[in-house]
């Protein structure tokens, strides 16, 4: 039987004497393609031939339900006739220019991000994605405050150019390091794991609080630029913040003039039921950095919404920053459209009825079926599922940052669900469920049915 990697796929090494008989297009990818985060050799990548809706499939006919979203950015599904038409009359109309001149697209697009930003952010910086807005954003707090020391949490995932692996907290930063100084760690809350050796969901807020304004004493508040922080923690583990948590960060960044970037690349539009994650909570940021589900990946496109307190210093000096392809008319076109879509098909109601309907309540069913199932979470159309060995214990079903042979269950749980016809998101010892928000009714029951039968092989590992 083949050996099964983190992703659940077979090693390349196993392939080895079938490689003639593989398309071009492996040949080419196995000879010439550096794979995100991956040992080379013991991946085996699929070849994805086509997708539509919520389904993608491989050059056999292979087909997967998209339960991951590729990379939770996929929030409309594939080949959505909106966004292809958008790009395509872009495309007639102008590909590209220079990020100093204005165009159509990139304006509305601006405008249209501005009108479902919280409170006064009424600016927009674009980017190519996600890191690079998390780059800017801190670029402006630093400027704005004249500050340097920037605050981010552990269980983190920013991005993974030089300042923004700095600020991540997981292991992806280790290789990384040392990165540029004046980054600062703090524990978040996280009720199931806590660090706090809270009770409960409210007393996790107020201990994971008073944890911050220590940090800020200690470190000193006047020296402090920004905390950044994800809205919903994404993906280590999408951990929903207690009520009250963040206005109380909120309320700490007020006291000391500390700028707050909520990082809403992953839990923003529409993915927890609302334009942006932290609208749930009523709390209004200095900055959001957004990409992703602004126009679902179909082309490149990330950026910052800027209060407009902190955009009015540039009126009179530059903004310290900017891109050759910045708010690029093909990606802006089809943010136009995306959100288009977002508000005439009611996606964002619809992801949080979905999430409160079926979602929520399949995976507490599961939980009280299957002894692996630890605990269930989640907003919307973003939820985990933590799988444990033993429920007294809380011991994760795989340890922390495994991989090989230490992360052969979690292996296993993908793999059986790939079998199951449905393509998951795993993340360390859990799996996240994150389909499209527009995924047919029956696809969703579809897909966490097969989740549900797959977890009896995590149920092997896990004590009675």
């Amino acid at each position: 039987m083949n050996r099964i990697d983190e992703t659940g796929q077979s090693p390349a090494s196993d392939q080895a004497g079938a490689t003639d008989a593989r398309s071009a297009a492996w040949r080419d990818d196995r000879r010439h393609v550096l794979h995100s985060w991956s040992a080379q050799a013991l991946i085996d990548p699929v070849v994805v031939a086509g997708a539509q809706g919520s389904w993608f499939w491989d050059e056999r006919g292979t087909r997967w339900l998209d339960f991951s979203s590729q990379l939770v950015n996929v929030n409309l599904g594939h080949q959505h006739p909106a966004l292809v038409e958008a790009i395509r009359a872009q495309a007639a109309t102008l590909c590209t220019i220079a990020p100093y001149h204005a165009n159509e697209a990139t304006a509305r697009a601006a405008r249209m991000i501005a009108e479902v930003a919280p409170g006064d952010l009424d600016r927009v910086f674009f980017t190519n994605g996600g890191a690079e807005a998390v780059e800017n954003a801190v670029r402006i707090a630093r400027q704005h405050t004249g500050r340097h020391k920037l605050l981010s949490m552990y269980r983190s995932y920013h991005g993974a150019t030089a300042g923004a692996i700095a600020l991540t907290g997981d292991p992806r930063r280790w290789n990384a390091e040392p990165g540029p100084p004046g980054v600062v760690r703090f524990w978040g809350p996280y009720a199931y794991r806590s660090s706090f050796h809270a009770r409960d969901e409210a007393e996790e807020g107020e201990r994971a609080l008073a944890h911050l304004q220590q940090t800020l004493e200690l470190e000193g508040p006047h020296t402090v630029a920004a905390i950044l922080l994800e809205s919903v923690v994404g993906g280590n583990g999408i951990l929903v913040p207690p009520d009250g948590y963040l206005q109380g960060v909120r309320d700490l960044c007020d006291r000391h003039g500390i700028v707050l970037i909520a990082d809403e690349v992953m839990a923003g539009f529409g993915r927890c039921g609302e334009w942006f994650a932290i609208d749930r909570w009523g709390v209004v940021p200095d900055l959001i950095t957004f990409a992703k589900g602004v126009n679902c990946g179909y082309v490149p496109l990330g950026g910052v919404i800027v209060s407009e307190r902190i955009a009015q210093a540039y009126q009179q000096r530059p903004f310290p920053g900017g891109l050759t392809y910045s708010g690029h008319p093909l990606a802006c076109a089809a943010a136009v459209a995306c959100i288009g879509v977002y508000r005439s098909e009611g996606l964002i109601e619809r992801a949080r009825r979905i999430g409160a309907q079926i979602i929520g309540p399949a995976l507490a069913a599961m939980r009280e079926r299957h002894a692996s199932v630890g605990e269930v979470r989640g907003l919307g159309a973003f939820w985990a599922i933590e799988l444990v060995r033993d429920r007294a214990t809380r011991a994760p079903l795989v340890p922390f940052n495994a991989a090989g042979a230490a992360n052969a269950p979690m292996a296993e749980l993908v793999a059986a669900c790939k079998r199951g016809g449905v393509w998951p998101f795993a993340a360390g010892n859990r799996l996240h469920i994150v389909p499209p928000l527009n995924i047919d009714e029956a696809d969703l029951r579809h897909g966490l049915a097969a989740i549900d039968e797959a977890l009896s092989v995590a149920d092997r590992y896990a004590a009675d």
